[in-house]
């Protein structure tokens, strides 16, 4: 493995241990009233739209679409790092923030729509 090679196992070896780590470091919020945890919560709403439905103008199939231009930015984003690619990185890099905060925007619309219909949902903002 040449020097080139190795360079990325430490930021990798971070990331790893961010993903392990972050949950245990970071307690429960004080407050659900801000616009990430409502993000997180239309995710549970929106993952429990089987039991509970959802209004008609939230089924629509642009949560697919959105997730599928993040998902694209991030391969393409992974590919230019690879290839060392500067303008690679950065297209692919804001195409998959393009489409998360788009997807978690409709999902904190989501959770306020449904708040107000389920008392369990309700119960979730503190």
């Amino acid at each position: 493995m040449a020097l080139k090679d190795k360079q990325a196992l430490v930021p990798s070896l971070a990331s790893l241990l961010w993903l392990f780590f972050n949950p245990i470091l970071f307690k429960k919020p004080k407050s659900t009233k801000n616009w990430a945890s409502k993000a997180v919560l239309g995710e549970r709403v929106y993952l429990n739209r089987d039991t509970v439905p959802i209004p008609d103008r939230h089924t629509i199939p642009l949560h697919g679409f959105l997730n599928g231009i993040s998902f694209r930015g991030l391969l393409l984003a992974v590919w230019a790092t690879v290839y060392f690619s500067v303008w690679g990185a950065i297209l692919g890099v804001s195409l998959a923030y393009l489409g998360k905060s788009w997807f978690l925007d409709r999902m904190v619309w989501l959770y306020e729509d449904m708040k107000e219909a389920n008392e369990l949902y309700r119960s979730w903002e503190y």
